[in-house]
């Protein structure tokens, strides 16, 4: 399986290059709190309207990484940290480090309780947990990102598969060249 085709996620070569673009990825993390408010506005709009919402952010996630065109510079944090991403999720195919593993493991955890009392926050109309929780999600998956860059920057030495990630061929050769030339 190359590292692109994740089949859990729906997303392959095309839209892991799109989603690389810093525009994707920030736009992705500020989500989070549009999701809280459409879930903690059951109390004032209703369910059905939370509901909506809801699913508008959940429906926005699954469309981001897909809306914006691939970047035509990757050597950015937000484009490498995807590419770490994709190497931590093709570990079964390409092996990493294991201290690697363990710690992305461990941010994956923190990330994901960080995220449980976010959303138990917001359910709850509760203040006091939402924001505590979204301080540990959003410390949680950043600091994983940042490991991410460094996984890249490793992994692109190590393996074939990785190394030319942000070569983009340009020369006189393509087809498309060629095709509008004539």
């Amino acid at each position: 399986m190359s590292a692109g085709k994740i089949g859990v996620l729906g997303m392959d070569n095309a839209t892991w290059r799109r989603h690389a673009s810093p525009w994707s990825v920030y736009t992705r993390m500020a989500t989070l709190p549009l999701l809280v408010a459409a879930i903690w506005s059951h109390s004032t709009l209703g369910l059905g309207p939370s509901l909506a919402l809801t699913l508008g952010v959940m429906i926005w996630l699954w469309t981001n990484p897909r809306l914006f065109p691939a970047p035509k510079n990757t050597n950015t944090w937000a484009s490498r940290a995807t590419f770490g991403e994709r190497i931590w999720l093709n570990r079964a195919k390409v092996p990493i480090p294991s201290s690697e593993e363990t710690t992305a493991i461990v941010l994956s955890l923190v990330t994901g309780v960080g995220f449980m009392a976010t959303i138990f926050g917001a359910v709850f109309n509760d203040l006091l947990i939402t924001l505590p929780g979204l301080l540990i999600t959003y410390t949680g998956k950043l600091v994983f990102l940042q490991r991410m860059v460094g996984l890249y920057e490793t992994m692109r030495e190590a393996h074939p598969l990785y190394r030319f990630w942000t070569t983009y061929p340009d020369n006189d050769n393509r087809r498309q060249d060629i095709a509008s030339a004539n």
